[in-house]
């Protein structure tokens, strides 16, 4: 796996949460913005660098 993109078990991991509650953050039920995967064959992977911008984003939100 290319080492700017995370596999969903790994950004599961990254929150503490099951992957299923990263579906639903897809989904916007909970979290606004939360960076949209990318499918590489059947793997589903996020971008790095968007997660580490959707994290400072909800660190300025708190922060406010």
């Amino acid at each position: 796996m290319h080492p700017y993109f995370l596999p969903l078990p790994q950004v599961a991991a990254r929150y503490s949460v099951t992957r299923n509650t990263i579906y639903r953050w897809l989904n916007g039920d909970t979290v606004q913005d939360f960076p949209r995967p990318i499918k590489l064959g059947k793997a589903v992977v996020f971008d790095i660098q968007e997660l580490e911008a959707w994290e400072s984003a909800q660190r300025a939100k708190r922060a406010a």
